[in-house]
């Protein structure tokens, strides 16, 4: 399997006030350590903008980079999202994956749509993924919560009104209120990027309810180790390596931190843990 990582997983995040941001070194240091190939680019600011010294810093650690988390409002008639995204798509290599963002700070709140919205929104998801094939690049739609696809019907509706791929989120799917068991079988074909975590579905269950907010849920342990939560990953995995499937499964349990984890603790461990499940599935299908 190609296993990466994320910067989230290690509580980097571009939400302002998120928690305490560990520095890129001992990040990357605990991807080597675990043995994972490559990581996601991380929010802006947290590696080199400069391709030739942010490869020279990854190759420092044996990692490559498989791509960019990047929100970006793409509803809105008066806002031409394509420069954002040429300017991620000349500063690197690998999937730009998107989140279709509401402009808002962070995941707690997001508006509904009206139809030109989401004419609007359709139409860019497509000018931009020919604007990336047309460069020979992958771009994915990520379905996101707190941001205007994140629930099953908008994800539906994305999957019939443009051409997209997606990226398979299984934590944020679930959220939203999306089986991501149901979407790997259903929709297979359409999906080039995964993003891999467990869920307390209970937990869950109370963001769906407006029970309590996204963020909050997070630092509760919303998310958790592959294996130790209710989604059925294994069954999400054999669906798309059924189907084809060959692109990342990126380590990605977002986290809050209060503060930096000792050595070898929270984040690493949780990780380790992840890997160490998924290598349970690779041995059991042998």
């Amino acid at each position: 399997m190609r296993v990466a990582g994320a910067p989230i997983s290690w509580g980097v995040c571009e939400v302002p006030g998120w928690g305490h941001q560990m520095e890129p070194a001992r990040v990357l240091a605990e991807m080597r350590a675990l043995g994972l190939a490559a990581t996601e680019l991380g929010p802006d600011g947290f590696l080199p903008g400069g391709a030739r010294a942010r490869e020279e810093l990854l190759a420092t650690y044996g990692l490559g980079l498989v791509g960019a988390f990047v929100p970006v409002v793409l509803h809105d008639p008066a806002s031409d999202p394509l420069p954002v995204v040429d300017r991620v798509l000349d500063a690197m290599d690998g999937v730009l994956v998107l989140a279709a963002a509401t402009g808002l700070d962070g995941y707690d709140g997001r508006p509904e749509l009206d139809v030109e919205a989401w004419t609007t929104l359709l139409a860019n998801l497509d000018a931009i993924t020919l604007r990336a094939s047309a460069r020979g690049r992958l771009v994915t739609l990520h379905p996101h919560v707190g941001t205007v696809v994140e629930r099953r019907t908008e994800v539906e509706r994305v999957l019939d009104g443009c051409n997209v791929p997606l990226c398979l989120d299984t934590g944020h799917l679930l959220v939203g209120g999306t089986d991501p068991v149901w979407l790997a079988r259903f929709a297979a074909r359409r999906i080039a990027h995964v993003h891999l975590k467990d869920v307390d579905v209970g937990l869950a269950q109370r963001v769906l309810n407006g029970e309590v907010a996204y963020t909050h849920a997070v630092r509760d342990g919303l998310y958790r180790p592959l294996g130790d939560g209710d989604i059925g990953i294994s069954g999400i995995v054999c669906a798309l390596e059924d189907a084809g499937y060959e692109g990342w499964y990126v380590m990605e349990q977002d986290t809050v931190l209060a503060e930096a984890p000792a050595d070898g603790g929270g984040p690493y461990d949780d990780v380790r843990r992840s890997l160490d499940f998924l290598a349970s599935l690779a041995g059991a299908a042998r």
